[in-house]
């Protein structure tokens, strides 16, 4: 038996990444999931893969930044499932360009919080009701060291995270009496392609990285990692494993904000 058995889980983001890691993960457990993605062809991707495994996965085309499109996903989850155990709220990332406050471009203002705020709360906001209709359940939320260390230029990204990390306290003491536990994961640095691409091109030819240095990485071997390493730690807090743990920022970061 695995530990999501009967249970249905929604992720966002889920055609690459952390979100498809954790998406096999959650399958391999025994869920049911619903991949919700804005690429057509990954998330159908994500999908096949985990039907072709003897899963039980449903691939809703999603744009997290319109509460429409996540309400209809929503709907589509209890349309087929008649159930919404699991959010894993995912998708989201940085923009290029990203940069200190009094030099970056303003524009990237709305793209930064449209994704990885304004998607959060609109896929909490669909959720939320089915949810607490059911009993229950348990929401995941991606943050970033960003968000909590102030020795970077990404700015933006790093107030966005810092947001979904207060929607995730305020989510948590709102909802405990519906039975519903509201967990965020701030993980270090996960080599997904879009990551590995911004790491290697600004690694030097002697394998060295200015601002992973300026960060303090040097001294945290445990702070890397593959989306394989940090989906163990989500399917934990989606399980019934952690039905202690709600309110909860969890570091997963190699001790990048302990040392």
């Amino acid at each position: 038996m695995g530990r999501l058995d009967g249970k249905v889980a929604f992720c966002t983001g889920a055609g690459s990444g952390i979100a498809r890691a954790t998406a096999r993960l959650f399958a391999a457990e025994g869920a049911a999931v619903v991949i919700a993605e804005i690429d057509r062809e990954t998330g159908s991707a994500t999908a096949h893969e985990l039907t072709a495994a003897g899963h039980d996965a449903l691939f809703v085309h999603t744009d997290v930044t319109v509460l429409a499109s996540v309400e209809a996903a929503v709907k589509a989850t209890v349309d087929r499932y008649g159930r919404l155990d699991v959010l894993f709220n995912c998708a989201g990332g940085s923009q290029p360009g990203d940069a200190p406050i009094t030099d970056v471009d303003l524009s990237l203002w709305d793209p930064t919080f449209d994704t990885n705020v304004k998607g959060t709360m609109h896929c909490c906001r669909a959720a939320i009701p089915v949810m607490a209709a059911g009993g229950g359940g348990s929401i995941i939320n991606l943050a970033s060291l960003f968000a909590l260390q102030g020795n970077h230029t990404l700015h933006l990204y790093g107030a966005a995270k810092g947001a979904v990390i207060s929607l995730t306290r305020a989510l948590a003491a709102r909802h405990a009496t519906d039975g519903i536990r509201v967990n965020v994961v701030v993980p270090g640095t996960i080599m997904t392609e879009r990551v590995r691409a911004l790491f290697d091109a600004n690694t030097d030819e002697h394998g060295h990285n200015a601002a992973a240095s300026a960060m303090g990485f040097d001294n945290h071997p445990f702070a890397y990692g593959s989306p394989e390493d940090l989906a163990p730690v989500i399917a934990f807090l989606a399980s019934d494993d952690a039905r202690l743990v709600t309110g909860a920022l969890i570091p997963a970061d190699g001790g990048m904000t302990a040392y």
